[in-house]
């Protein structure tokens, strides 16, 4: 890997590293019953600071395109990571988005017409495996509505990502002002479907409002502004494998903040997670008869 992907990849690692807390500040510091409105303040507020700082606003074809990437990569998808997180174990919430690199795996074949790579495919299901290693135990609860969510999360963020990736960022716009975009977009259309599902907004307390400014600055605004420029720059499959570090950061945050332990098992995913993750930003071995895409 060369110096600058090495740079790029590494950035880009920070907004799952980021995500991977989303888990520890729901359950701990938000309030409970209220994931849309988890979503919209973490998402509006964000993306109209990004749009006050950058003063760029989308172009022609752009409004209709920046619309739907945000639905995906934040109004559809914030919602269904907070109704997984409040009714599923972190673990089973985690290992179901674990499989967002798979569903970008066939996406890429099918959207952005690229060559169906074995190697990527199957270092994304050895990195599902490992995830499931890691966050899963014998007392994991699969509450359906709350494994819907979490299948739903991992599909409509694997679209965005794709189509993130196939329309490429306007010239025009800066890596802060695209995130804005998005994240404004994601904001409003989760307005009226926040108060229609959950009426007014719940109290606020000191602990919740600091869950929020970490969700929404560090974990929305920011994170947003490196993962949407490596999508641009580095192949979207790569890319999408990172995300495997969100349930490890889960996990590692739990044992340092829940007093959580890892036994063995959890470790060997550990490892397991890790390799994929490598493995998925190096391109596929060269073959004696061609190429192990």
């Amino acid at each position: 890997m060369r110096n600058n992907d090495f740079t790029r990849t590494a950035l880009a690692a920070f907004a799952p590293v980021v995500w991977g807390s989303t888990y520890v500040v729901t359950t701990e510091l938000l309030p409970a019953g209220h994931p849309l409105f988890a979503g919209l303040l973490r998402s509006l507020p964000a993306g109209l600071i990004a749009l006050a700082f950058t003063r760029t606003l989308p172009q022609g074809r752009w409004w209709g395109r920046a619309a739907a990437l945000g639905v995906l990569n934040i109004g559809l998808f914030f919602p269904f990571l907070f109704i997984a997180a409040e009714r599923l174990p972190g673990g089973v919430a985690a290992t179901l988005g674990a499989a967002q690199p798979l569903v970008v795996a066939l996406l890429a074949v099918g959207v952005l017409k690229e060559s169906p790579s074995a190697w990527r495919f199957a270092w994304g299901v050895v990195g599902v495996i490992g995830v499931g290693l890691v966050v899963l135990g014998p007392a994991a609860g699969f509450d359906l509505v709350g494994v819907l969510a979490g299948l739903g999360g991992a599909a409509t963020m694997a679209l965005g990502v794709t189509l993130t990736k196939k329309w490429g960022r306007p010239k025009e716009a800066s890596p802060t002002a695209f995130a804005g975009w998005q994240l404004t977009a994601g904001g409003l259309f989760l307005v009226p479907v926040t108060f229609l599902f959950e009426g007014a907004p719940p109290v606020i307390g000191l602990g919740a409002v600091i869950g929020y400014l970490w969700l929404g600055g560090i974990g929305g605004l920011l994170a947003y502004v490196l993962w949407f420029r490596a999508i641009g720059t580095l192949p979207v499959t790569s890319v999408s494998m990172l995300g495997l570090l969100s349930p490890m950061v889960a996990a590692v945050l739990g044992v340092a903040v829940l007093g959580q332990t890892l036994d063995p098992v959890q470790l060997t995913g550990f490892a397991l997670a890790l390799a994929a993750i490598v493995a998925a930003q190096r391109p596929a071995p060269v073959l004696a008869k061609g190429v192990l895409q």
